[in-house]
C-alpha cells in the first residue's frame, strides 16, 4: 500500500475524527476489486484523501499540475498515488495514466467539473472518454460539507459536517445516431445525473432538474481526433 499512503490516510482519519464530523453511506456499493473509476463533486483540496479514507480500496486521483512543480511535494503526491492532469506539457498524460490504472484492474479517480466548485458546474468530457475507451465502471459519489476546509492549509483542523454518499456503480451507455463527440456530451450528462443524485438539491447547480440554463463543457482542442496509447 505505501508508507506515505498509509501514514497520510491515518493522519487525515485521526484530524477528521477529532475536529469534524465523518458520515458514509453506501460503502458496500464499492467493488473490491477490478478496473474502477471514481467520480465525484469536487469542493475541496482535500476531496481525495476523505474519498480515500471511506473507500475499502486505493484510489489514484488525477491533480493540478501545479502540485507536482515542486520536487518535494512532486515526490509526496506521487508516493500517495496522485498524478498530474498534464506531464511536461503534455496534456494527454492523465488519460493515458489513467487508462494505465484501470488496465491493470486499479482504481483511479476524477472529478468531472476538473476544480472545485460550490455547486455543480461544467464538466470536462474526458471523464466520459476514459470510461468508453477502458469498460470500467464508473462509481459516483456526492461529496457534502468539505467546502468548509478549502486548501491543504486546513488539512490539520478539519472542522464542520463532512458527508460522503457512495452510489451504485454503472456502465453509461452511448447513444445510437450521433457522432463521438456529441456522444461524449451525452455521457457526461448521464456520470453528472449520478453525482447530483447523491447532493442535497443546493448543490446540483447545473445538473438541476429544474435548472434551465445551457449547459457548456470543456476539453482540450481537437481531443477527439488525437491518438491515446496506454503502455502495455
Amino acid at each position: 500500500m505505501g508508507v506515505v499512503y498509509g501514514t497520510s490516510n491515518l493522519l487525515i482519519k485521526s484530524a477528521i475524527g477529532a475536529f469534524g464530523d465523518l458520515q458514509v453511506t453506501g460503502k458496500e456499493n464499492v467493488p473490491k476489486k477490478g478496473a474502477l473509476i471514481v467520480v465525484a463533486n469536487h469542493l475541496s483540496d482535500i476531496d481525495p484523501a476523505v474519498i480515500n479514507v471511506c473507500l475499502p480500496r486505493r484510489v489514484r486521483f488525477m491533480a493540478k499540475a501545479e502540485f507536482f512543480e515542486k520536487p518535494i511535494i512532486s515526490h509526496l503526491f506521487k508516493a500517495y498515488g496522485a498524478f498530474p492532469i498534464n506531464e511536461n506539457g503534455r496534456e494527454f498524460f492523465a488519460i493515458n495514466e489513467s487508462l494505465n490504472i484501470l488496465n491493470r484492474n486499479g482504481a483511479m479517480g476524477i472529478f468531472p467539473e476538473g476544480a472545485k466548485n460550490p455547486v455543480v458546474g461544467k464538466a470536462m468530457l474526458g471523464t466520459a472518454m476514459i470510461a468508453v475507451m477502458s469498460g470500467a465502471p464508473l462509481l459516483p459519489i456526492g461529496i457534502v460539507g468539505t467546502e468548509s476546509i478549502g486548501s491543504l492549509r486546513k488539512i490539520c483542523y478539519p472542522r464542520g459536517k463532512f458527508r460522503i454518499n457512495i452510489g451504485k456503480p454503472f456502465h453509461p451507455q452511448t447513444g445510437p445516431g450521433m457522432n463521438f463527440k456529441e456522444n461524449m456530451k451525452c455521457l457526461t450528462d448521464k456520470i453528472m445525473r449520478r453525482i447530483v443524485e447523491l447532493l442535497p438539491e443546493n448543490y446540483q447547480g447545473e445538473y438541476h432538474p429544474d435548472w434551465q440554463g445551457k449547459r457548456t463543457y470543456t476539453s482540450p482542442p481537437n481531443w477527439w481526433r488525437r491518438t491515446i496509447t496506454t503502455d502495455e
